[in-house]
């Protein structure tokens, strides 16, 4: 018995420290959209402006399932990480700790997930509300890039 939690205790350090890095505000997963981690709205704006990108902004809630689906089966995919990742500063916000209630206000957010696409003045260039899947929001980023004229 004492062998088994020895090893669970040896063992769950290397476990979490392989799901993803955090690196100049940026969360680095191994495949999968990668989400920057700020503070305000304007620090992921300023990058997006930067690097000539659009914003793609994911509010959740820790409780809201359709939120923990995109992650496990949407997020990961390598077609849309691939996409996203090239053509989007993508920012996923809790719209209910820290800073997050305040965003959230700012995009009118009254359900979780809800899926924005911003330019780099912060306008709306698409949006929409619940669980998405793979193909819808492919669409949806495709009619941001459209709006935008990028």
């Amino acid at each position: 018995m004492k062998k088994i939690i020895i090893t669970i205790l040896l063992l769950t350090p290397f476990l979490f420290s392989q799901c993803s890095k955090k690196t100049n505000g940026t969360t680095r997963l191994k495949t999968g959209v990668k989400f920057v981690e700020y503070e305000t709205l304007s620090e992921a704006i300023a990058q997006a402006e930067q690097e000539g990108k659009l914003v793609f902004i994911d509010f959740y809630a820790d409780w809201c399932q359709p939120c923990k689906m995109m992650d496990k089966d949407v997020f990961p995919d390598r077609e849309i990480a691939a996409f996203f990742n090239a053509n989007f500063v993508n920012y996923k916000v809790d719209g209910e700790k820290r800073y997050g209630p305040n965003i959230a206000a700012l995009y009118d957010v009254k359900a979780y997930p809800t899926l924005v696409w911003v330019d780099t003045k912060g306008r709306i260039l698409e949006r929409t509300e619940g669980g998405t899947y793979h193909t819808e929001l492919m669409e949806l980023a495709q009619r941001a890039l459209s709006n935008s004229g990028q």
